[in-house]
């Protein structure tokens, strides 16, 4: 799930009150600039990129190949039977649909390239979000990332969830009671406080984000 800066701000005026939401504390970092600082990102990223042409090379090849082929036949179409044209187009219809499976398998959604990256990247993500727990602790109620293109929720402590408490609102038992709210807490009422170094946190789940900035994924 995704949550700006504003909207955290509106819900935790609207469940604290003025007075607390400047009691606590949130904060941001910029994951695309932590991980740029990190050498084995950089280490990584090369890597990917080497791999990524290597695979992108190969597949051309096998297009000028193709395309090699079909001007050979264009060529002396002229002077083939009907038996040895449907022979040459067959072979150059195979060698098309070859090279389409070799691109879907080397950059397809689950192809190659992504398999690396997560071999690559994923380690160093989990060291970075780690970080980010221990980082916010007990001292921070929230940490946003400002890497990318939207604010993205990375930590958030559980004893500020409100989600139980809506549904009693609604009249609706919660599925799983004791996790995510309270049950003799309201919008009004703010939390009792948690001895240190027992305040958990939660993450979000993962989201896929197109241009800047990387994802922070919580380890397994």
């Amino acid at each position: 799930m995704k949550r700006t800066l504003p909207l955290l701000l509106v819900l935790m005026a609207l469940c604290c009150g003025p007075q607390r939401v400047l009691a606590q504390r949130i904060a941001f970092v910029n994951t695309k600039y932590i991980l740029e600082q990190m050498p084995e990102y950089g280490a990584a990223q090369k890597e990917l990129d080497r791999l990524s042409k290597l695979w992108q090379d190969e597949i051309d090849e096998r297009y000028q190949q193709i395309k090699r082929l079909r001007d050979a036949y264009n060529a002396e179409a002229i002077l083939l039977t009907e038996e040895m044209k449907r022979s040459r187009m067959e072979e150059i219809e195979r060698r098309e649909r070859e090279a389409r499976d070799l691109q879907k398998k080397r950059f397809g959604p689950n192809g190659d390239l992504f398999k690396k990256r997560q071999e690559l990247i994923q380690p160093i993500q989990d060291r970075v979000y780690n970080a980010i727990k221990e980082v916010a602790g007990t001292s921070y109620i929230a940490v946003f990332d400002i890497g990318g293109q939207s604010s993205n929720l990375l930590f958030a402590s559980e004893k500020y969830d409100k989600s139980d408490s809506v549904l009693r609102k609604l009249g609706i038992r919660p599925g799983k009671e004791g996790t995510g709210g309270r049950d003799d807490e309201e919008f009004g009422r703010d939390p009792e406080e948690t001895p240190p170094g027992t305040d958990g946190g939660t993450q979000p789940p993962p989201q896929n984000r197109g241009g800047g900035g990387q994802d922070i994924k919580q380890p397994k």
